[in-house]
């Protein structure tokens, strides 16, 4: 298949892109590097199955990608609380004229489209494990709104599409992903307290460190989004991806600096505002219909996301 992936040099699609590159397909990657990283990518531009194109996705000319294409995969956003608030206008705006953008060029081209969405438009939630039908309970004009809202909206986008114009969507709601490639500075969980137990600094947690999520790693997640590509039954559907491993984020960080033979104290912090309290996808949806479910464990899993940290650290 030929496959166009927004947003490419991301820390999940460049992983995405190297899954559908294995499969023997053929990918076309689409990034403008504000928070997308080159290195990502590098050892893939010497693969003949792969294009890179260096362009902003809201202004992008999609006549220029004159090969048929089969799935266009819409990753392209800031996605943590330090980019999309230092980049909250380009959020609001990849997520609205670049998703309507995206859809109009998969309507042309008759190609499937999967929209990276995220459990963040969940909000706070008081509906817990959080499951597709639940609405969420979101400000809409908080420091995270630039985020919440502009993915709310771009589901609204991709509905649209379906009921008006038969396009075919499929919409992936990624909860709290993590692995090698995560940026160091990207201001997540996971990779905050890895840099700081590697580096024996003070391990910081917001709040009393009893708000809770769920970690998925980066493989799973990629062969989710890959299943929710190709399932018919996928068609038109919001579906969770995401690892129903429920802990605190005080274990995290106590899991953590025991992996990283860390000697750091761990230190409470402020809590940030409209920081969600509970996390946990019903991935019901996901298990039914694509067959999909995680299977690496977070021992694994962290043991390898710190291996990946400690040369860079």
């Amino acid at each position: 298949m030929n496959i166009v992936i927004t947003g490419s040099a991301g820390f999940i699609a460049s992983h995405l892109t190297d899954h559908l590159l294995s499969l023997g397909h053929t990918v076309t990657g689409i990034d403008n590097f504000i928070t997308g990283r080159k290195k990502n990518i590098e050892h893939l531009l010497s693969n003949n199955k792969y294009e890179f194109i260096e362009a902003d996705v809201v202004t992008f000319d999609y006549s220029v990608i004159k090969k048929p294409v089969d799935i266009v995969f819409h990753m392209a956003s800031p996605a943590s609380p330090i980019q999309y608030k230092k980049y909250p206008i380009e959020t609001l705006e990849v997520n609205s004229v670049g998703t309507k953008r995206a859809l109009d060029f998969a309507m042309h081209k008759n190609a499937k489209l999967v929209y990276a969405s995220t459990s963040e438009v969940y909000g706070d939630p008081l509906v817990h494990p959080q499951v597709e039908w639940y609405w969420g309970n979101v400000n809409p004009n908080g420091v995270r709104s630039c985020y919440d809202e502009a993915k709310r909206f771009g589901e609204a986008m991709c509905m649209s599409y379906v009921r008006k114009n038969s396009t075919q969507v499929r919409i992936a709601r990624i909860f709290n992903t993590y692995g090698p490639r995560m940026d160091m500075q990207d201001g997540r969980v996971i990779s905050n307290f890895i840099v700081q137990g590697l580096k024996n600094e003070s391990i910081t947690l917001y709040g009393n460190g009893l708000q809770t999520r769920s970690f998925c790693y980066v493989s799973d997640l990629v062969l989710g989004l890959t299943a929710l590509a190709t399932k018919e039954l996928a068609n038109g559907e919001v579906i969770n991806l995401g690892n129903p491993n429920e802990m605190t984020v005080k274990a995290i960080a106590e899991k953590i600096k025991a992996l990283t033979d860390s000697k750091a104290e761990i230190s409470i912090n402020p809590i940030e505002a409209d920081d969600p309290l509970r996390r946990k996808p019903d991935i019901s949806k996901a298990h039914e219909l694509l067959e999909w479910e995680p299977h690496v464990s977070v021992d694994e899993g962290l043991t390898s996301t710190i291996e990946y940290f400690k040369p860079l650290v």
